[in-house]
C-alpha cells in the first residue's frame, strides 16, 4: 500500500517513573506483585490484595517500614520507590485475660 496517508499508531508519553512494582508480603511469607501509578491511592492496591487473599480488608494492617498505611495514601506522597515491600499483617483480637 504504498503511498497510503495513513499515520502510524502515535502512544501518549509514558514518563519513566508513572507507573512502579509494589510487593506484598503477608506473615507467612507469600509475596504478591503489584503495578500501581505512583498517584494511585493505596485504597485500590489494598482493596485487590484483600480480594485476592480472600479476606476482610479491615483485618489487614498493611504496615511500610513499620508505619501503618492509610488508604488515602499514594506512593508518590509516601517516597515510595520501585520494589518496595509492604506488610500484610493480620489484626490480633481476643487473648485470654489476665488473672
Amino acid at each position: 500500500m504504498e503511498g497510503s496517508s495513513e499515520t502510524p499508531d502515535v502512544k501518549p508519553e509514558k514518563k519513566p517513573g508513572d507507573h512502579m512494582n509494589l510487593k506484598v508480603k503477608s506473615q507467612d511469607g507469600n509475596e504478591i506483585c503489584f503495578s500501581i501509578r505512583r498517584n494511585t491511592r493505596l485504597a485500590k492496591l489494598m482493596k485487590a490484595y484483600c480480594e485476592r487473599m480472600s479476606v476482610a480488608p479491615d483485618s489487614i494492617a498493611f504496615l511500610l517500614d513499620g508505619k501503618r498505611l492509610r488508604e488515602d495514601q499514594t506512593p508518590e506522597e509516601l517516597e515510595m520507590e520501585d520494589g518496595d515491600e509492604i506488610d500484610a499483617m493480620l489484626h490480633q483480637t481476643g487473648g485470654m485475660p489476665l488473672l
